[in-house]
């Protein structure tokens, strides 16, 4: 046996050798896998090699890509020897339905169908591309999409009332929010939308292209929207405390005007929303589409013949989560319980005074 390890697939000797004799017909080519995942469960997509207690997105995919045969089963543990690359770290509970990696791989044939059948339903590979040898989907990315998808109580004003199911939203608050959230477009230093960044670090700025809040609809009885923003990249935490500061104005925890205290040097208090309603929806390949897409060679990285099984897959497996994880276990609803905690009107300096003082 390879390594000395004792083989763990149960398949017959004549299987192995079919799978050896293909793999060694199959030569190892650059690609990208077109992923959906349903992130409930998990501690996130990235990896954490050594640490079994939390599972990630990526335990599955390279287990699948062993048991399928695309890589050798000695890559599995050092991933580097297959130059994989994840194009966003997506947070603990956090979903997608357009995530991308690249790697290298045996293309052996049906390779989409065998990677599936050793991946569990809340994980799928929707589709698969050739791309250029030096290829690196993190660094090559220009943007990214996500959605969050959120009960609309969660604007209802604190000094009302609400009965969460027979909550909705009304054109006045949905303009506010869409102006409010609108207010994050173009570039600003987010040094308070996530941890261990100061202020006159250079990577706290981010550039965002849009930010919007649908029309609500209603799920079982539930009223939802769907909030879109599009950014170069983000931070740990950014969007989630980007949605958490609007929804604390609207409420009326916070003035309006701690938004633009908060792109500046002071430390700002920013309450985090849910994980939950998080999706990573769509990565952009702008540049490299431009210089590569039309070469002869490779395919530009669109998705539209994919469309339809990303939007089935959403139905099927990502938004019955938020909905019924949000009705069983009352995420958005417990947080809104702790916004009053938050202080929104100190400044650092006079927080730190005041627990001198309580002290």
């Amino acid at each position: 046996e390879e390594n000395g390890h004792q083989n763990k697939r149960l398949k017959s000797d004549a299987d192995e050798e079919d799978a050896e004799d293909q793999n060694k017909k199959s030569p190892k080519r650059k690609i990208v896998l077109l992923m959906a995942y349903s992130g409930k469960g998990y501690h996130g997509m990235q990896r954490n090699v050594g640490s079994s207690q939390f599972k990630t997105i990526e335990d599955d995919l390279v287990s699948a890509l062993v048991q399928s045969g695309c890589i050798p089963e000695n890559h599995g543990e050092d991933m580097k020897k297959m130059s994989f690359q994840r194009c966003a770290r997506t947070d603990k509970g956090v979903s997608a339905a357009g995530q991308i990696v690249s790697l290298k791989v045996r293309l052996i044939d049906d390779i989409l169908e065998k990677i599936n059948n050793h991946l569990p339903s809340h994980i799928r590979i929707l589709g698969l591309k050739r791309v250029t040898g030096g290829f690196n989907s993190k660094n090559k990315c220009d943007a990214r999409t996500y959605s969050y998808m959120l009960p609309t109580f969660a604007f209802a004003h604190k000094d009302h009332e609400v009965q969460e199911e027979l909550y909705r939203l009304d054109t006045e608050t949905l303009e506010r929010v869409n102006k409010l959230l609108a207010c994050y477009k173009g570039t600003h230093n987010f040094h308070n939308f996530t941890s261990q960044k100061g202020p006159r670090d250079p990577s706290a700025k981010r550039y965002i292209m849009e930010m919007y809040c649908g029309e609500p609809f209603v799920r079982e009885n539930m009223e939802f929207a769907v909030i879109k923003v599009k950014g170069q990249s983000f931070m740990m935490h950014q969007i989630r405390k980007m949605i958490g500061l609007v929804i604390a104005i609207v409420k009326g925890y916070a003035a309006e005007s701690i938004m633009e205290r908060s792109w500046g040097e002071e430390k700002v208090d920013v309450p985090k929303a849910p994980g939950l309603g998080l999706v990573l929806e769509k990565v952009h390949f702008e540049k490299y589409n431009r210089r590569f897409g039309n070469d002869g060679l490779h395919e530009p990285l669109e998705w539209t013949e994919e469309e339809e099984k990303i939007a089935v897959f959403k139905e099927q497996y990502i938004y019955p989560t938020i909905i019924n994880t949000e009705r069983e276990e009352k995420s958005m609803a417990n947080w809104l319980n702790t916004l009053p905690i938050h202080d929104f009107n100190s400044s650092a300096v006079e927080m730190q005074t005041n627990n001198k003082n309580s002290k």
